[in-house]
């Protein structure tokens, strides 16, 4: 059944995610907490928000999401970054720190991503590529993010 399928795949990133985090905590202190790291992960798919935005997003108040994001960037995750267009405003970028972390889960999407396109035609890939097109731009409307640069 499709709704089986879909939510293994899933299950299955983030599970993998999960352990490649857990795994990186034997050798390191653990620096980020949960609710840091699902921050992060906001903050990196909501590409460079500024603080408003992020609370906005999470639906908390500004004082509230700048002192985790304080926190984040006391720790070396993020920097704020001020706007060229409105010298004002600071948008929010994971720094190579965040990404050097973060590359334990876009690694692993693209060996998945390599083995796709090893296991099916290029027709087969192209097919699902637009499939996948369709559920995050039309059919997930509740969650907008910034068109691809």
């Amino acid at each position: 059944m499709l709704e089986d399928s879909f939510a293994e795949v899933y299950t299955k990133f983030k599970l993998h995610f999960y352990q490649e985090i857990f795994s990186r905590f034997q050798s390191r202190e653990a620096t980020l907490t949960a609710v840091e790291t699902f921050c992060m992960e906001i903050i990196l798919a909501l590409k460079e928000p500024t603080i408003n935005e992020f609370a906005s997003f999470v639906h908390i108040s500004s004082p509230n999401a700048a002192y985790k994001v304080n926190s984040l960037i006391q720790k070396g995750y993020v920097e704020k970054i001020q706007s060229p267009k409105d010298r004002r405003e600071y948008h929010l970028r994971p720094t190579q720190k965040y990404m050097d972390y973060y590359n334990i889960s876009s690694n692993y999407l693209q060996e998945v991503m390599d083995r796709i396109k090893n296991r099916f035609t290029p027709e087969e890939a192209s097919q699902l590529d637009r499939m996948l097109q369709v559920v995050g731009q039309e059919l997930m409307p509740e969650v907008a993010l910034k068109e691809k640069d």
